[in-house]
């Protein structure tokens, strides 16, 4: 009977745990529906912008560029890692974490880290230097808000603190797919190729000036745009993870209850023998 009881224990526990998972997938999936049509109507603006910037910004002169298209040799590299402050969304974060190291062990320079979850800064702080945890602004995810650590990350950049600066996230595609992106921040990377004669606009002040208004802004929208993907990945990734999880739950609990039906029935079986056992050396 012991073995009876410790069975039923067994089944209460996955079937408690598959109720969690459930719920879980549940609250990710309802997350997820908002979170994806803010990535969706944001996306075209943001990818259009940047190619609208990275054409003007060929056309410039090489001595009336901008400060944030210089290219410097490359001493000190910043890694901008985007994770979750949440766990229990499969190999999200760690993807993320082993992308960011093997970048970092890419480069021959000094390499620091500005973490934008808790998953990114609690795993990389162990081997880089964590310059900043944003981690919070997934508290209040608004475009102010965003816009101040790209500001900041101008500011690195400007400053000749870092000569490189590069962002890590998950790229957004469905719900249970994501991909992982590394993208070049600062300096700006025109568009390869001759712009020149894809361009056909007229400039009102300058165009110099024009692309110094547009830069500020067109990287604000960019990390904007990266950290809404992983917003919409990560929850995603957490939908998928537990639905697995609820999957496995319920095979697991399956299996128990069949061991334990067997284990019961075997248990009636001796219960039965013994008595008819007794009987029979009653009656001779």
């Amino acid at each position: 009977m012991a073995n009876l009881k410790e069975i039923r224990n067994r089944i209460a526990s996955v079937s408690s745990t598959m109720q969690i998972t459930s719920a879980m997938k549940m609250v990710s999936a309802a997350k997820l529906k908002k979170a994806q049509d803010a990535i969706t109507a944001m996306r075209p603006y943001a990818n259009k912008l940047t190619e609208l910037l990275q054409n003007l910004s060929a056309t410039l002169d090489a001595d009336s560029g901008s400060k944030y298209s210089e290219h410097r040799e490359i001493k000190n590299v910043l890694i901008v890692a985007i994770t979750s402050n949440r766990g229990l969304c499969g190999a999200f974060n760690s993807n993320i974490i082993k992308r960011a190291t093997a970048v970092a062990e890419s480069y021959d320079a000094n390499v620091s880290v500005v973490a934008i979850g808790k998953k990114a800064n609690d795993a990389l702080s162990k081997n880089f230097e964590i310059i900043s945890n944003q981690s919070p602004v997934y508290d209040d995810l608004t475009f102010d808000n965003v816009a101040a650590i790209a500001e900041m990350l101008m500011e690195q950049f400007e400053s000749k603190a870092f000569d490189k600066i590069e962002v890590i996230y998950n790229k957004f595609k469905n719900a249970a797919t994501q991909e992982i992106m590394t993208e070049q921040f600062l300096p700006i990377e025109p568009l390869e190729g001759d712009t020149n004669g894809n361009l056909d606009y007229i400039f009102e002040p300058s165009k110099e000036e024009i692309v110094e208004t547009l830069i500020p802004k067109s990287l604000k929208t960019q990390l904007y745009k990266s950290i809404r993907d992983s917003f919409a990945s990560e929850h995603g990734a957490r939908m998928t993870a537990m639905h697995k999880a609820t999957d496995n739950a319920t095979e697991l609990r399956d299996q128990l209850k069949l061991t334990y039906n067997k284990a019961r029935q075997a248990s009636i079986t001796n219960e039965i023998l013994e008595i008819v056992g007794g009987a029979e050396a009653l009656n001779g």
